[in-house]
């Protein structure tokens, strides 16, 4: 963990792989949207990884909690508090609602997704 890769073609190949590579990158790296996408797209839960700024990306927090529904737990606030990506959660996994903003989990809809998906 101590080498911090630099090589961005290199850094793609890693996360396409395993997602949790992405915690092996620089800063900058894990601050780049194609391979942040790639690396949630390969494990959801590789999100806790990325930057702050994308952590609040709505593509990236979709494409993380479509993979795995519990990723809800490692995004922003705001996304947790998004309507389309709570619904993605719970529709991954009906327990990812307990991360959501309280609002959400007392929505009818989005509660009902969750216990169909359960």
């Amino acid at each position: 963990d101590a080498v911090k890769f630099n090589d961005r073609k290199q850094a793609l190949e890693l996360v396409q792989d395993d997602g949790n590579a992405l915690r092996l990158l620089s800063d900058q790296l894990r601050d780049d949207f194609e391979i942040v996408l790639a690396a949630v797209k390969q494990d959801g839960l590789s999100l806790r990884f990325a930057s702050n700024r994308l952590r609040e990306d709505l593509e990236i927090g979709l494409a993380a909690v479509g993979q795995r529904g519990d990723a809800l737990l490692l995004a922003a606030e705001k996304l947790q508090s998004h309507c389309e990506v709570v619904l993605e959660a719970v529709r991954q996994d009906a327990l990812a609602l307990r991360h959501a903003a309280s609002d959400l989990q007392n929505d009818r809809n989005i509660v009902l997704v969750a216990v169909r998906t359960n």
